[in-house]
């Protein structure tokens, strides 16, 4: 894997030391470490393209933890948030959670739990963006097809049968047969199972 695809780790801690020290220890596991002592400089700068996870602190002088995981969520950043604190308590886990945190770390971390934090994080976002890659395929393909294509997978999802989609048409069962034959290849679905999945919100949506 390249490195503009491999997993990237975001760490924002305006303690170097910390950072450094983090750094280091993520590495082990293989992953690559972007640090950042400045959350608003990051919140301008970072890459939101990238696959991987951000690990914030709570406590940091001008904009805390809390505030920067509230501009990411509305912003519609998908990488999972790991907090962590050195003042833990109930109510600051609480909000972290509301608010979006994939985890919740009290500092000093264990070394342990942190890597397996993040490397399920890590995991669930590969897993959300090919999510993502894949509905923006069946979009496009959904939009290549002619109208009446698009007729006939409304009534294939409905489980209609060919001669009931030639009857609703007007058309042969033959042609509906060559139409459903289209829609496979355009769609690049092998089953009936995968195009129902696939695009039955695409033609709700779309009528």
């Amino acid at each position: 894997m390249s490195a503009s695809l491999s997993p990237l780790i975001h760490l924002v801690d305006d303690d170097a030391a910390v950072c450094e020290a983090l750094a280091l220890l993520i590495g082990t596991v293989g992953l690559r470490v972007e640090t950042w002592a400045d959350p608003e400089r990051f919140l301008a700068d970072f890459d939101r393209q990238s696959i991987g996870t951000i690990v914030l602190d709570i406590r940091m002088p001008g904009l805390s933890g809390l505030s920067v995981l509230d501009q990411l969520q509305a912003a519609g950043v998908d990488q999972p948030v790991i907090m962590l604190t050195g003042h833990g308590t109930v109510e600051l886990c609480r909000r972290a959670f509301r608010a979006g945190a994939a985890e919740f770390l009290e500092k000093p971390v264990n070394d342990e739990l942190l890597l397996d934090a993040l490397q399920q994080a890590v995991r669930r976002h590969v897993k959300t963006r090919q999510r993502q890659a894949a509905d923006q395929a069946a979009r496009q393909r959904f939009a290549a097809l002619t109208e009446r294509e698009r007729e006939v997978l409304g009534l294939i999802i409905e489980g209609l049968t060919n001669k009931d989609i030639g009857r609703a048409l007007a058309v042969s069962p033959r042609t509906v047969e060559t139409h459903r034959a289209h829609l496979f290849e355009k769609l690049g679905a092998p089953s009936l199972a995968l195009l129902i999945r696939h695009y039955a919100t695409l033609v709700a949506d779309s009528g």
